[in-house]
């Protein structure tokens, strides 16, 4: 990549901001965009949902930083009655317009917002008349449209509807829109906000999430360190059979690997895997989520990292994972979609991709087993993965184009 002025843009002659970015996840490289800004010189407030239980990053400015955080949502528990949850989302949307007005930004980002939440906040710009950028993370309408009748009842067909109109709209009413991807750029184009799209594709934090040793203190606290895992690190939702997990690991065994299961993960999956782990007789070790600061160790407990995501999910979900896990300098294996932008860079790095159902498991769980069978290899992986991670994930590079699209979208 080229060469980029230390200073930014910002520092050679653009206006200075006064910028708020709302991640409802708080996940680590939208932080690393917000503090990355602030360095540039803006006024930048980095705010996030505390009622999303799931990894976060380094949520707490440091010293000599003046990059500010914030929440929403405090005390808040997702509840998984639609209805209610449909409420809470509306009364985040609510909550999310006041924060705004209270920031009075120049121009507000916008990434991970719930469909409910963002119709909401959308509305209230309109009266504010406050602009926002839409990060698009996720096109909700599409995976509940693809789960309606197999994973949630026939009856979310008409809510996918809804939500597709809800979503449509909002976009329309931001000033530009980040695609995480082409295919997500697509759905603009068929949504008549292709024109103000621009694809700007996820990463993660180079300088936060490093390659360790295998044997390090958090893989010695949870008797990590003498045995081959197979690790799992983030959420498991509807985009997940965390199913394929246990069976992966039980086709390793079986082909002579002494292998246990790690999945760092809070939430409903856990029920299933203990029950799924103790049925075929896999050893599992389950473990809610870990501090943001202990990621590079946790990753690199892992001699085989794995990624989850559901066929249908496969175009308009690039799951964040990935990328953390190549950072982290470890071999990859995705039971997902082949046409997925992380599977291109899990088989770029040298590592495995096959499609995420239980006929596939058999050939997944050979390539492991011979892979976990030859240290060498695992090493070459691992450094191939990380050197992928400083080729793809410039910060420079990618806070500058944010910075040209918030520049834009505030005059």
């Amino acid at each position: 990549m080229s060469e980029v002025d230390p200073l930014g843009p910002s520092r050679r002659g653009r206006n200075r901001l006064r910028l708020l970015v709302h991640d409802y996840s708080g996940h680590p490289f939208q932080v690393e965009l917000s503090r990355e800004l602030a360095r540039r010189g803006h006024d930048v407030t980095h705010s996030y949902s505390e009622a999303y239980v799931s990894g976060k990053g380094n949520l707490e400015a440091v010293a000599g930083e003046t990059l500010r955080f914030d929440s929403i949502s405090r005390g808040v528990v997702v509840d998984k009655r639609f209805a209610v949850r449909l409420l809470q989302e509306l009364r985040a949307g609510v909550e999310l317009a006041r924060h705004v007005r209270r920031e009075r930004p120049d121009v507000a980002l916008m990434s991970n917002v719930q469909v409910a939440t963002l119709a909401v906040f959308a509305l209230a710009m309109m009266v504010s008349r406050i602009p926002w950028v839409l990060w698009h993370q996720d096109v909700y309408c599409v995976a509940v449209r693809s789960f309606a009748g197999a994973k949630l009842s026939k009856g979310y067909r008409v809510v996918a509807e809804a939500i597709e109109v809800s979503e449509r709209w909002s976009s329309r009413r931001a000033r530009a829109v980040v695609a995480i991807s082409a295919s997500v750029a697509e759905v603009h184009e068929q949504w008549g906000t292709g024109h103000k799209t621009t694809v700007i594709p996820n990463w993660a934090p180079l300088d936060e999430i490093v390659p360790v040793e295998r044997k390090n203190d958090w893989s010695v606290e949870h008797r990590l360190d003498d045995t081959l895992t197979l690790l799992y690190s983030g959420n498991l939702g509807l985009k997940h059979d965390p199913a394929l997990l246990v069976r992966l690991a039980r086709g390793v065994i079986d082909a002579g690997r002494d292998v246990r299961l790690v999945v760092v993960n809070d939430g409903p999956a856990a029920d299933l895997l203990r029950t799924e782990s103790a049925r075929l007789d896999v050893p599992l070790t389950l473990l809610p989520y870990q501090p943001y600061e202990r990621l590079s160790e946790v990753l690199s407990s892992g001699d085989l990292l794995v990624v989850l995501l559901e066929q249908d999910a496969g175009a308009f979900s690039v799951p964040s994972k990935t990328l953390s896990y190549l950072s982290s300098g470890r071999p990859v294996l995705g039971l997902m979609p082949a046409e997925n932008l992380a599977a291109e860079l899990i088989e770029r790095a040298g590592g495995g991709v096959w499609a995420p159902r239980a006929d596939a498991v058999p050939e997944a769980a050979a390539w492991a087993a011979e892979l976990l069978g030859d240290p060498g290899r695992l090493q070459t992986l691992g450094a191939a993965s990380r050197a992928l991670a400083e080729e793809e994930f410039g910060l420079p590079e990618l806070a500058d184009s944010f910075e040209r699209i918030l520049q834009g979208a505030a005059r």
